[in-house]
């Protein structure tokens, strides 16, 4: 028998391995091992035949075929069916559960940085706890036994507050402990170092097999057919009289089972699964790992821990403890093997031995106990560390539901849910942008050392603090604007967005590029020594205001004053032209864009439950006599298409698909990478430009929300009179080769007006500040215009039909059941989002989006209230209430705004000072 103080000795001759890491090689070849033990009772595995069939015959056709039988696999296929769809299949090569759900610890925690994973968490845990049990009389497995989250520092324990704020808005009971209340809760505990815990009683654990096999149960019993030991080896797809690919058959090795649908469920073989479709699936596998401990006296019924600055769990096991974490030097399975079932790898103790020593530091009874098994088996990462989801953007019909870094289990349910909604409905319940496969720009789902670098990144992060502010080092200079390198001289800090290096905010200090990734050190690389990007992130951990809140102070305030340009060339930007635009363009914008050409509409893009899929802006235009990135050539109608860069792909996809099911003559244009785009914006803008552009900018001339081709420092740009920051101001969007000259000749300009260079983070303050929204923090797919307070996008005067005007109508008729709404707080403190909004002493919402406003010298946040009795949620119930906003457990008095706090009027962006 080996004991954690052996195996912790066994590897001190070789610390220089677990810091350096110079003599782990990037990948393992490593084969898979006999069986081992795994917490829990029994597996679906059985002894059969080497050479097996499929356990039923297999149909001719099926409306959904979802491949995989894993935890994802069979929720998708429970929910479709409860659902009312019956003629659903699950095909599983093997058995039930036999790539990575049967060795998978089963953890669920309830609390998560996300108000959608809250809610995704949620329901999993009503499924696997009530609902199967309810349905087929068999348990799951499901154990309530709680969950404990460790802090060690001030910092944690802050971001564990936020979690407990965020959690009494959706009924999660937990509670912060002081060290003595901790030791109370957990004896074995050693509490000598820790700040304080969160404890949340009602977390558990949950059985893979059995929890699996339950689904199965209630799935066929609902009519769904799942068949075992029948491999896909292929997917057919054909391409429509449109252009459109589109999956109509599956293949196996018993035969082809017609169908238009497509769900890939395969976890760590996805990327394979994929290939056969021609669709990318950005995910790569690593080993993963967990020991599974001897008996502990007094460890029964202990709460699960996770010690995220140790970067280990704990998960009770009975009368023993599982141990596991997350480490910076995980190894690769490169060759992922099609034969692979039931298996694991043997343990890299030199790997491993970190999370020994976490564990043992945590519950020092460890040091002297042995260790039953090691559980060491695949598991598929992500760039991001979400879960892949959603319809394909290369194929129609292929969906994705895969890419669960270790929490497929946990995610199951909510996700299998909202899948199963988005194949039958065309998009899913609640807000799944952050797992939409459609959040990675096509560019990047087949770049293998983007998909590398990002997926070890989240992986070695897993368990950091989460920040607001931070950004990865992985995957960086992908995308890079004309402007990269001037503004990179002038200490510009980027952020990454879709791929694309935007300023973020400038730096007085100087340059700070983005280096390439060194991993942390692992595999050989050396560590970046003062690197001066990395050390500027550093000062972002925080979630108090960091060290350059004045930086950003004065690029809001320059603006506000005089004027300041924003290099904003990553937004998306595309041509919608053709015999049918107009009507493409009636059908999908809620505002009126049939407008003189000339004109500037700000608008939604809305999906048929009048949910929000983007909002953006629309010019209409002239076809160029000579085609060109800036005027392209066209017959018909034609109409320019601004939208922000970090969701132009799920744009795209948007806007395509409706063409598609419209039959809509016309063609979309992406030219993001051709032209680049500049916003001068501030009281001084018009002087300056004035100088610059053979054009009079007078209001009567060139009036807000217009737009004209005009000739600036030798070239051609589009100026556009429009602001996202609440002051008058022009955008100018030009082709690539003109941005530096152009950026030049502004920049000159402004000396005199002391202009200054200015990034997104003062974008995110000044437009707060004047309450404008943003796509996917105040605006969502879940959200309507009318809750967001965008009313005046809605073309409902009119009787021109738009993409989800009946349920806009629908909702304007019975009152609207969330409002969002605005509040500033006096104290000097900062919000980040996700603190909870107190109305009259009942939690009626949280916080979306919050930032500080230096114009009013205020923090602004702003969420969606609910009404406690469920009714809507009138303008006199706002004007009514008293609020509060709690921050990590502290309510600060604050007031509610139904106009922008800042140039309520808004004269400002008339030019009217």
């Amino acid at each position: 028998m080996m004991f954690v103080s052996t195996a912790m000795r066994s590897t001190a001759s070789c610390r220089h391995c677990l810091s350096g890491r110079s003599l782990r090689c990037f990948s393992s070849t490593a084969a898979p091992t006999t069986e081992k033990s795994v917490p829990y009772t029994r597996t679906l595995k059985e002894e059969t035949p080497q050479e097996k069939g499929p356990s039923k015959p297999l149909p001719k056709v099926a409306d959904v075929v979802i491949i995989g039988g894993g935890s994802l696999g069979c929720q998708t296929t429970y929910h479709l069916a409860k659902m009312g769809m019956s003629n659903v299949l699950l095909l599983e090569r093997d058995r039930l559960t036999s790539g990575t759900t049967w060795h998978t610890a089963g953890l669920l925690w309830q609390l998560r940085p996300s108000d959608v994973e809250v809610e995704l968490l949620a329901h999993t845990r009503n499924v696997v706890s009530r609902d199967l049990q309810e349905e087929t009389g068999l348990h799951t497995g499901w154990i309530q036994n709680g969950g404990l989250f460790i802090a060690s520092n001030k910092q944690r324990l802050d971001e564990y507050k936020r979690l407990m704020s965020l959690g009494k808005v959706y009924g999660v009971e937990s509670y912060v402990l002081s060290p003595s209340e901790t030791k109370d809760l957990y004896p074995l505990m050693n509490v000598d170092d820790l700040y304080g815990t969160l404890y949340v009683p009602k977390d558990g654990t949950m059985d893979p097999a059995g929890t699996c096999t339950t689904l199965a149960r209630a799935a066929t019993a609902r009519g769904a057919t799942i068949i075992e030991n029948c491999p896909v080896t292929g997917v057919q797809v054909r391409t429509d009289d449109l252009g459109m690919k589109r999956v109509v058959a599956v293949e196996t090795r018993h035969g082809t089972v017609q169908a238009t649908c497509v769900v890939n469920c395969a976890g760590a073989w996805a990327r394979t699964l994929g290939q056969m479709a021609g669709v990318n699936v950005p995910l790569i596998a690593m080993h993963h790992a967990y020991v599974v401990t001897e008996r502990i006296e007094g460890i029964q019924n202990m709460p699960n821990v996770r010690d995220h600055d140790a970067s280990v769990y704990l998960r009770l096991q009975g009368d023993a403890l599982s141990v596991g974490g997350y480490e910076s030097n995980p190894v690769f399975w490169d060759d992922v093997s099609d034969d692979f079932s039931f298996g694991l790898f043997d343990l890299d103790w030199d790997i491993f031995t970190q999370h020994i020593e976490g564990a043992v530091n945590r519950v020092p009874v460890l040091e002297k106990t042995g260790i039953k098994s090691t559980v060491c088996g695949p598991e598929s990462f992500t760039a991001d560390h979400k879960p892949l989801l959603g319809e394909a953007p290369e194929v129609r019909g292929y969906f994705l539901g895969c890419g669960f870094n270790s929490a497929g289990m946990m995610l199951g349910g909510g996700c299998g849910k909202e899948l199963a909604y988005w194949i039958i409905h065309g998009r899913p319940e609640k807000d799944m942008y952050a797992y939409d496969i459609r959040r990675f720009h096509c560019s990047l789902t087949n770049n293998n050392r983007w998909i590398r670098e990002r997926s070890h990144e989240s992986y070695a992060k897993n368990y950091s603090v989460v920040f607001s502010h931070d950004e990865p080092l992985a995957g960086r200079n992908m995308r890079k604007d004309p402007l990269h390198e001037v503004l990179l001289q002038q200490g510009c800090v980027f952020q990454e967005r879709h791929g694309w290096e935007r300023p973020g905010w400038f730096n007085p200090q100087g340059p700070a590029p983005v280096l390439d990734y060194d991993y942390y050190g692992a595999y050989g690389h050396g560590v970046h020594e003062g690197y001066t990007y990395n050390q500027l992130l550093g000062k972002e951990y925080t979630f108090n205001f960091p060290p350059h809140h004045d930086v950003i102070r004065r690029e809001c305030l320059t603006c506000r004053n005089t004027v300041a340009v924003f290099n904003m060339s990553y937004f998306g930007k595309f041509y919608l032209v053709g015999p049918d635009a107009r009507k493409a363009a009636d059908w999908l914008f809620s505002a009126d864009v049939s407008k003189p050409v000339g004109s500037t509409v700000y608008t939604c893009m809305l999906n048929q439950h009048g949910g929000t899929e983007s909002d953006l802006t629309v010019s209409r235009i002239d076809p160029g006599l000579q085609s060109s990135p800036l005027a392209p050539k066209f017959e018909g109608d034609g109409y320019y298409l601004a939208i922000g860069g970090a969701a132009a792909q799920h744009n795209w996809c948007h806007i395509n698909n409706v063409l598609q099911e419209k039959n809509f003559r016309c063609t979309l244009i992406d030219c993001s990478e051709d032209l680049g785009m500049i916003s001068i914006q501030g009281p001084a803008s018009r002087a300056l430009l004035q100088e610059l552009l053979d054009t009079d900018l007078s209001n009567e001339a060139f009036p807000f929300s217009t737009h004209k081709l005009v000739k600036t420092a030798g070239h051609m740009v589009r100026a556009i009179r429009l602001s996202f920051v609440g002051e008058m101001g022009w955008e100018l969007h030009m082709p690539r080769e003109a941005c530096v000259p152009v950026y030049h000749a502004v920049m000159k300009a402004g000396t005199k007006h002391n202009i200054t260079n200015a990034g997104y983070r003062s974008i995110d303050s000044l437009s707060i500040e004047k309450g404008y929204r943003h796509w996917h923090a105040d605006l969502r797919p879940d959200d309507t215009p009318l809750e967001a307070g965008l009313a005046f996008t809605c073309k409902l005067k009119t009787s021109t039909p738009f993409l989800g005007r009946e349920a806009v109508e629908k909702q304007k008729a019975e009152g609207v059941h969330k409002r969002l709404v605005g509040f500033t707080i006096e104290a000097k403190v900062p919000m980040f989002g996700l603190e909870a909004i107190w109305r009259n002493g009942q939690a009626v919402g949280h916080i979306r989006r919050a930032d500080y406003g230096f114009a009013i010298d205020k923090t602004i946040a702003y969420g969606y209230l609910r009404n406690p009795i469920r009714g809507p949620v009138s303008l006199d119930f706002v004007r009514n209430g008293e609020f509060a906003l709690e921050r990590m457990g502290v309510l600060y008095p604050a007031t509610a705004h139904l106009k922008s706090p800042f140039d309520a009027d808004n004269k400002r962006v008339k030019g009217m000072y």
